[in-house]
């Protein structure tokens, strides 16, 4: 099976610690949409395998108009029954109405991530997040009422000067509100970001490592405690509601990419559009999108087939790295066996890129 990734760029504001591509040109959404449909239609050949996931992701992909999602919706699902699908659309809390929740529901959409990242207002404001803890808690509570029964929010920890008893106050939040879903990242500073520019000039302060690392053991021990499985480092799903869209990445799964910096992947090269809104429209429009293409080599894929496989509970085959390495990093706990394969442990999470290099 393959999967389908839309990248919807635009955002009513720009939050501070966001390095990724977007853009506040919402005027621009209508023309952005048609230079989407040209571009699928110039490219939907290129998927070898049938679908089984769609992902709007951005960006906010919750400030299109629904006659823009209706347009996407109806062109990429017309081969496929939209309840064979894990169709998702990221939202922000802000933009979620009883009206619109039910739209998207109409238009086969099964799934949403909900961009929380806090339930504490003052670190919401610090971030530039647009929405208030109240909000994303009515948000959750609309969409569940509306019928939503596979729901993923989006958390940060180590955001700055946050503290231990905040974020057991927002992973309580996230288990009173039963949702299905918890992708949860610690920050990081990315050159160039307003809240990186805000730590070089002392205006904040970082949390130390020591209480990163207690962030994260809490979350684990209290979702794991609830009934989560921890299926990949950063994600956390109720049994049978692993992320489609989030494992094609880990499990070597080909995927489509549509629209302004969007990636593809076909098993054996990948693929990204340009980072640039008015060039990316002009050539889609135009039937001239020319994706820079990189083709992996057998080394390049074990490597990644590795980093990936890492990130998950699945682990890796034990046929994929140094076994007399391994078994030294299994003896200091870093690294446990579970049945065939080698898998990361909590504390192997915790240092997981400089576990990776010994292994490689």
């Amino acid at each position: 099976m393959a999967g389908i990734y839309i990248h919807i760029p635009f955002c009513k504001s720009r939050c501070k610690y966001c390095d990724f591509f977007s853009t506040t040109r919402l005027e621009q959404r209508t023309l952005y949409v048609q230079a989407l449909l040209a571009e699928w239609r110039d490219r939907q050949h290129e998927l070898r395998e049938p679908i089984n996931t769609i992902y709007l992701g951005g960006g906010t992909p919750s400030t299109l108009s629904i006659d823009s999602l209706r347009l996407l919706s109806n062109e990429i699902t017309i081969l496929h029954h939209p309840t064979q699908l894990e169709f998702t659309l990221e939202a922000n809390p802000g933009d979620i109405t009883p009206e619109r929740v039910a739209a998207w529901r109409q238009l086969g959409i099964n799934r949403l991530s909900i961009g929380v990242q806090s339930f504490d207002d003052n670190l919401l404001r610090l971030i530039g997040r647009r929405h208030t803890a109240s909000q994303a808690c009515k948000a959750i509570r609309t969409a569940q009422n509306a019928g939503f029964d596979n729901i993923s929010i989006d958390l940060m920890y180590a955001l700055p000067s946050q503290t231990m008893e905040q974020w057991r106050h927002d992973v309580a939040e996230v288990l009173r509100l039963g949702v299905q879903h918890v992708s949860c990242y610690g920050l990081i500073y990315e050159e160039g970001t307003a809240i990186t520019n805000l730590l070089a000039t002392n205006q904040i302060q970082a949390v130390d490592e020591d209480t990163e690392m207690r962030m994260y053991d809490y979350l684990i021990e209290q979702l794991s405690t609830h009934g989560f499985e921890h299926y990949e480092v950063s994600n956390f799903a109720l049994p049978g509601r692993h992320s489609r869209h989030n494992s094609s990445y880990w499990n070597d799964t080909p995927y489509l990419g549509l629209g302004a910096g969007a990636h593809s992947y076909d098993g054996h090269t990948r693929q990204w559009n340009i980072c640039d809104l008015d060039l990316y429209i002009r050539q889609a429009l135009s039937h001239q999108l020319q994706p820079e293409r990189e083709v992996l080599s057998d080394e390049e894929r074990h490597t990644e087939r590795v980093m990936l496989g890492l990130r998950t509970s699945r682990g890796v085959s034990q046929q994929d790295i140094d076994m007399h390495r391994a078994q030294m990093l299994i003896e200091s706990g870093l690294l446990t066996m579970r049945g065939d394969r080698i898998c990361a442990t909590t504390e192997g999470y915790h240092i997981l890129n400089r576990l990776i290099e010994q292994l490689l």
